[in-house]
């Protein structure tokens, strides 16, 4: 236990009715991990009628785990009494009954009962439980929706297939691990070679704490940033060996500027994980975000310089050093990514790579290599607005051959008409070729699209400077400002305080 836990409990101890302190003990126990403090808070709190709807949680999760399904009834009970969550209901009554075998778990969530939130989450869970239960409706489901995209998908299947696995259905688990998804190619491999898959949905308390994660992730799309942390903590207590689980606490613990607790909550992920790569990849985002990008640059470096390095981990090499401003460095790295990825690892577009290469050898001035990677990316796809846009912006910023940047620009712009850079790039081309009005009528477009850019700001403000718009010019400016850092502040400041000079104008 450590000094604040012990302090807390302490406190409980001698105010066993005082909420406040209650309260503070809760929230310090669940941050921290000390499930004993949470549970004696939370405990407290509902004997004083004091709990709110979130907290209840925690003593229904706790009922999950030592498996008292009366317990567990009743706090479901409370759940749906209570209004706030009362759609996840149907899914808790479902695990529930799963566990204590008391009746037909499915006829929680049968779908023609359910609408709103509470079908989704129920169509989510239904082949889990079927899983589950051993009933092969659940897999035929899970293979039908195998095309679905995006990660949660992902990650049901691999959950579903672990379960399979475990019961000894391992063509079952390889039908749902088609896919050339890393994290899908790691789990089939696994189940090849007749591994242990981590990761199953198989027990109510795994069930319940899937079910927290994507609460959690549904509030903290609603800006419920706090609560959804709670939830995602309380998952792994539910299911420490889910790298799920781990994965969405730490990003979320990193979003309330917990950075360092977020890093030490991936290292509960085994290297032999599915999702080991990609947890590898959060961890040295998390270090670069939270400062400390020497210890990101070396957890980088030894994956790129490791026997069997991939091509992956040269692409994350040059990524941390693009942000330690060390382009020639990350130039390297992007280099030797297209490299292995020529000797046969394709899993990332080639023309993403050479893009890559590109923009590092233009941070790092050096525009001959930089124009020959972005044109090798045109080559390859000339349909990528992102290329395009490149590209032509480049050779725009430079006075370089105009009338190609802006056929350039202006494709992208066809492809990706909402986006803000994009027209930011059409509009100052158009500036520059003297159809201002044009021009600037795209630059407020992409401002209203990006209001917090420093590049697209700045355009605005010397467009307005052009055609005497002084007072617009300076706010545009001035809004520019407020993240600009290094020469473009300094520039900045030199524009508000006396105006547009050739020497001041923007690329």
């Amino acid at each position: 236990m450590d000094r604040a836990s012990a302090d807390f409990a302490a406190a409980l101890a001698a105010a066993p009715g005082n909420r406040v302190v209650a309260g503070e003990a809760l929230s310090h126990g669940i941050t921290a991990g000390d499930w004993p403090l949470a549970l004696n808070a939370a405990r407290t709190l509902e004997q004083s009628e004091a709990l709110l709807p979130d907290v209840r949680f925690l003593l229904l999760s706790d009922a999950f785990r030592t498996r008292n399904w009366r317990e567990a009834a009743r706090q479901i009970d409370a759940v749906e009494r209570e209004q706030l969550f009362a759609f996840a209901v149907p899914v808790l009554r479902a695990w529930r009954a799963v566990g204590a075998r008391d009746g037909d778990p499915l006829s929680f969530i049968e779908e023609s009962r359910l609408s709103g939130p509470a079908s989704a989450y129920a169509a989510e869970h239904r082949p889990l439980i079927q899983v589950a239960l051993r009933r092969p409706e659940g897999a035929a489901e899970m293979v039908r929706n195998a095309e679905r995209a995006g990660p949660r998908a992902v990650r049901l299947r691999i959950a579903a297939a672990a379960a399979l696995a475990d019961q000894g259905d391992r063509d079952g688990a390889l039908a749902l691990l088609q896919g050339d998804d890393g994290a899908l190619v790691a789990a089939r491999a696994l189940v090849e070679r007749r591994r242990p898959l981590p990761g199953a949905i198989s027990t109510p308390a795994a069930g319940v704490a899937e079910l927290l994660v994507k609460l959690s992730l549904d509030l903290h799309a609603q800006d419920l940033t706090p609560i959804a942390a709670s939830f995602a903590r309380l998952s792994t207590w539910l299911a420490p060996e889910s790298s799920e689980t781990w994965m969405v606490a730490a990003e979320l613990a990193a979003q309330g500027e917990r950075h360092d607790a977020a890093v030490a909550m991936l290292a509960n992920v085994p290297a032999g994980d599915p999702y080991a790569d990609a947890v590898r990849d959060q961890r040295i985002r998390l270090l670069v975000d939270g400062g400390q990008s020497d210890a990101a640059l070396t957890d980088a470096e030894a994956a790129a310089s490791a026997p069997g390095a991939k091509m992956a981990d040269l692409v994350r090499l040059g990524e941390v050093l693009t942000s330690l401003d060390r382009p020639q460095d990350a130039a390297q790295a992007f280099t030797r990514a297209i490299e292995l990825r020529g000797a046969g690892e394709g899993s990332y577009p080639e023309w993403a790579l050479w893009l890559l290469r590109g923009g590092a050898h233009d941070e790092a001035d050096d525009w001959p290599a930089a124009r020959s990677a972005l044109r090798e990316a045109y080559r390859l796809d000339p349909t990528q607005p992102l290329v395009l846009n490149y590209l032509g912006y480049a050779q725009l910023s430079r006075r370089e051959n105009m009338v190609e940047a802006e056929r350039l620009i202006r494709e992208a712009h066809r492809l990706a008409p909402e986006n803000a850079a994009i027209t930011d790039s059409l509009g100052w081309a158009l500036f520059l070729k003297g159809e201002r009005a044009e021009g600037i009528t795209l630059l407020e477009q992409a401002v209203e699209g990006a209001p917090g850019d420093v590049e697209i700001n700045e355009h605005l403000g010397d467009a307005y400077y052009a055609i005497g718009r002084r007072a617009d010019a300076r706010f545009a400016w001035a809004a520019a400002r407020v993240y600009a850092e290094g020469d473009d502040a300094t520039r900045l400041d030199a524009k508000i305080q006396q105006g547009m000079t050739p020497e001041l104008a923007a690329r």
